[in-house]
């Protein structure tokens, strides 16, 4: 094992890691709305990081074969998270009806702030009730276990950092977003867009097609 190969395969993690979770989704959604509004954004995307290399460590050590030997367990988590999901979608379509904007620049004023039990509670949800992560979980563990018991845990930090990255400049980037959002109109789409995808998850998840 040379450097070239721990660059080589740490790169391989991080891009695989980008590739899983940077798309449209709960996770994303959740975070990138309470980088707008300015809650609590540390311990968000704190919650968001941790899990993950938590999950990606799983990976890396193979627990993505139990999961798979446990196909019943996958079942329930599914109809639990898209529950979850479309109470979700239901909650963002409210305010979608009822928009409010930022009352000041640092969104610190926003009309109904969540607190950070909630806050943090509802990102832990939407983290780990989304069956889809550990299927995410089985295939990083296979992409891992190719590189050789040598470098694969290079690949899962590779992941990892990624990780790190995307959910940093996702909730703390946000913020370049809140002149857009100082009207009542921008908040009506970004919870409409949130209300259906969050809707749209949950349906697909509980039909099994998503």
């Amino acid at each position: 094992m040379n450097t070239a190969d721990i660059f080589n395969t740490a790169g391989l993690g991080l891009a695989t890691g980008l590739a899983l979770i940077v798309a449209i989704g709960a996770q994303n959604a959740f975070v990138l709305r309470q980088g707008i509004r300015g809650e609590h954004i540390g311990p968000i995307v704190a919650v968001c990081a941790l899990s993950d290399a938590v999950l990606i460590a799983a990976g890396v050590l193979g627990i993505g074969a139990l999961i798979a030997a446990a196909p019943a367990a996958v079942v329930i988590l599914r109809f639990v998270g898209a529950a979850f999901l479309v109470t979700y979608g239901a909650m963002a379509a409210r305010r979608a009806l009822r928009p409010q904007a930022l009352l000041a620049g640092d969104g610190s004023s926003y009309p109904g702030k969540r607190g950070l039990a909630a806050a943090v509670t509802t990102m832990l949800a939407l983290t780990w009730l989304n069956p889809h992560v550990y299927l995410d979980i089985a295939l990083l563990g296979s992409i891992a276990s190719a590189q050789g018991t040598q470098l694969q845990w290079w690949f899962g930090i590779g992941a990892m950092v990624g990780s790190v990255l995307w959910f940093s400049a996702l909730g703390f980037g946000a913020r370049f977003l809140r002149g857009f959002f100082a009207k009542p109109l921008a908040w009506r789409f970004l919870d409409g867009g949130i209300a259906v995808t969050m809707t749209a998850l949950g349906i697909g998840l509980a039909l099994g097609v998503a």
